[in-house]
């Protein structure tokens, strides 16, 4: 079982940045493929970003390429996501989640655990 506590999120004008963090309790974060998801007001959940359990391996969905960066701290059972360049379109609930599988991947039905999010708002 691991329990995830989102922090980080807030209000930033278009341009800004944030970071988020997701801490984890609960035996073997280590072992986890973590990620990032987010929903927005009247749509689906949507992938964002995933690290395999080393941090060795990342994904990102194509739109936040070359803004966003997943990371991990093993040491201190964190996962993290900074965010640059926020656009009005990443507005939304963010979302950490835990996979046990190894594979990383965008699967939101592949992660087994979830954080209650953290709202991230980008103004114009």
């Amino acid at each position: 079982q691991v329990h995830m506590v989102e922090s980080g999120g807030g209000l930033v004008q278009a341009g800004g940045s944030l970071r988020l963090s997701c801490a984890a309790s609960g035996r073997s974060f280590s072992t986890y493929t973590m990620g990032w998801f987010r929903q927005a007001p009247g749509k689906e959940r949507e992938f964002v970003a995933a690290i395999s359990w080393s941090g060795s391996n990342a994904y990102y969905r194509d739109s936040v390429k070359g803004r966003f960066t997943i990371s991990r701290d093993n040491a201190k059972n964190t996962v993290y996501l900074q965010m640059n360049s926020l656009k009005p379109e990443d507005t939304a609930v963010y979302y950490c989640a835990a996979d046990d599988g190894v594979v990383v991947t965008a699967r939101l039905n592949a992660y087994d655990y979830w954080g209650e999010g953290t709202q991230v708002t980008v103004s114009s």
